[in-house]
């Protein structure tokens, strides 16, 4: 075989094997998109169910039984922020659709957080809620040990209520938030009786702050959790 056979041979062989890499390189790229495009169809039906029962609750608060109630937020909100966290480990906090469907989740968290307080006005069962706002900007150095906090909090009470928003999410209704509490760009926050408070708070702080805690019945470990996001 001559020089320039061998040339060849070795360039044809060098060339098999990047088409082979490039073709396993698109197929496993479709096969994770394909994997977060189904995701996020789940993810528009959960949504949409989930506005369907807010509605169906909101005009039988009083009479529908208050755990299958909050069963029902948890599991689902708990659901979907454990799917949403997925999505932002895969795509990262800044991709279009992942601040799209953040979106609709802080919508879904404001829906049932005013369920809460039209219950709570019609019916008398207030609950202890918290509002965190967190940033994911890389300027709140203590906002994810502070969701571990709130979850840890809510693991233990089954009947506070946590709704977790992203500061700089850029949604009118997380805005008028900020705007009803007079909240000031520090992070992390947490809103609690209308009252802001700033800074890292360790559990010891929020049960301080909510004193109906102390005497709030503690969850079994199967209790569904919310997840306060970072």
């Amino acid at each position: 075989m001559t020089h320039r056979s061998k040339y060849l041979v070795a360039f044809f062989i060098t060339l098999g094997i990047f088409a082979v890499a490039f073709l396993l390189s698109e197929f496993l790229y479709n096969t994770r998109i394909g994997q977060v495009k189904s995701l996020e169809e789940n993810i528009s039906q959960n949504i949409l169910e989930t506005e369907i029962q807010y509605d169906l609750l909101a005009d039988s608060a009083c009479e529908t039984d208050e755990d299958t109630t909050n069963a029902l937020f948890v599991d689902t909100i708990n659901n979907l922020a454990s799917k949403l966290q997925y999505m932002e480990d895969e795509r990262g906090s800044d991709d279009p659709e992942v601040i799209t469907l953040k979106k609709h989740y802080s919508l879904l968290q404001v829906k049932n957080y005013l369920l809460l307080k039209e219950t709570a006005r019609r019916c008398g069962n207030k609950e202890p809620t918290v509002l965190y706002f967190y940033s994911n900007k890389g300027d709140c150095a203590d906002c994810k040990k502070e969701g571990y906090v709130l979850t840890n909090l809510r693991q233990t009470y089954p009947n506070l209520h946590v709704y977790a928003f992203d500061y700089n999410i850029g949604l009118s209704v997380v805005d008028t938030l900020k705007s009803i509490y007079k909240l000031e760009n520090n992070m992390p926050i947490i809103v609690v009786n209308r009252k802001p408070y700033y800074g890292f708070k360790t559990r010891e702080d929020i049960e301080d702050l909510i004193p109906e805690l102390a005497t709030s019945p503690k969850a079994t470990s199967t209790t569904a959790t919310t997840t306060a996001r970072k």
